[in-house]
């Protein structure tokens, strides 16, 4: 089964080059647009977006900063989602509105096909079942409309289901230093030689703190955040990771934080936060 284990890393979630709530255009559209070609210029060779973020306009800057795209660029999206005037997100996974969302994808970062497509799911409105909505991704998957499909904000039993009608590779799910509920899925798919994707790295809306975060940056001469994600990265050998930031001195901070190494007594410390 191919993996995305071949990419650098630590990415970039776009998500916060939308408007407040993650709806409308940025302040600065021009700042949003140098942070993404700021991030390929370090090296970043995955960007996580949707068309749903705005909606249309991450997507949309996306392709102003960066297309024609650099060959090594993969670009993940979403879709089961979509976003109403007051700002709502709703599901929308019946099949013509999965396939709407592809072919909205596909417009508006300017593409013949989507790098990795994710299923979205979760929340109020959780499915016991994802046999549908993934049949009709991997529909247009075969169709050639998209290369990968992955999962997200699902649980063990809709891996299953995905599984056994299509490759799955990539399950982007909450996890971070303070937020561990998901450790079963983490080590599942480290097993199965599935890309682990963190979502809210850095604790999203609530940033993550701990006093016990700070004590280890401070030894290192690094940030809490660089210390949150460098956890990450030292928890298993599949994670990849996409913080967000809309800040080209963030972003530098972020990227950095594949550099740290922390030590065993390091990760002990840190472990007791969990």
């Amino acid at each position: 089964m191919d993996t995305m284990l071949n990419l650098n890393r630590v990415g970039y979630g776009a998500m916060q080059l939308a408007g407040a709530a993650v709806y409308g255009p940025p302040a600065d559209p021009e700042n949003a647009k140098a942070v993404l070609r700021r991030a390929v210029e370090l090296g970043v060779d995955h960007i996580d977006t949707s068309d749903y973020y705005g909606p249309h306009v991450v997507n949309e800057l996306i392709k102003a900063a960066l297309h024609p795209y650099p060959e090594n660029l993969t670009i993940v999206t979403k879709v089961g989602y979509r976003r109403t005037p007051d700002t709502s997100w709703v599901t929308a996974r019946g099949p013509q509105e999965l396939r709407d969302a592809v072919h909205d994808n596909l417009r508006h970062l300017g593409l013949d096909r989507l790098d990795v497509v994710n299923l979205r799911i979760g929340g109020a409105h959780d499915p016991e079942s994802v046999e549908e909505p993934f049949t009709v991704l991997a529909e247009l998957r075969e169709q050639g409309l998209i290369r990968d499909l992955g999962l997200s904000n699902v649980r063990g039993h809709h891996l299953d289901q995905a599984l056994a009608i299509a490759p799955v590779v990539c399950v982007q799910n909450l996890y971070n230093v303070t937020e561990r509920r998901d450790e079963k899925m983490l080590d599942r798919t480290t097993a199965e030689g599935i890309a682990y994707v963190p979502f809210f790295p850095l604790g999203g809306f609530t940033p993550v703190q701990h006093d016990t975060l700070k004590e280890v940056a401070d030894r290192h001469q690094a940030t809490d955040r660089q210390v949150a994600l460098a956890w990450l990265l030292h928890r298993a050998p599949n994670v990849l990771l996409i913080p967000g930031t809309s800040s080209a001195r963030h972003l530098e901070e972020n990227l950095a934080s594949a550099e740290l190494h922390l030590s065993e007594q390091d990760l002990t410390r840190l472990d007791t936060i969990g």
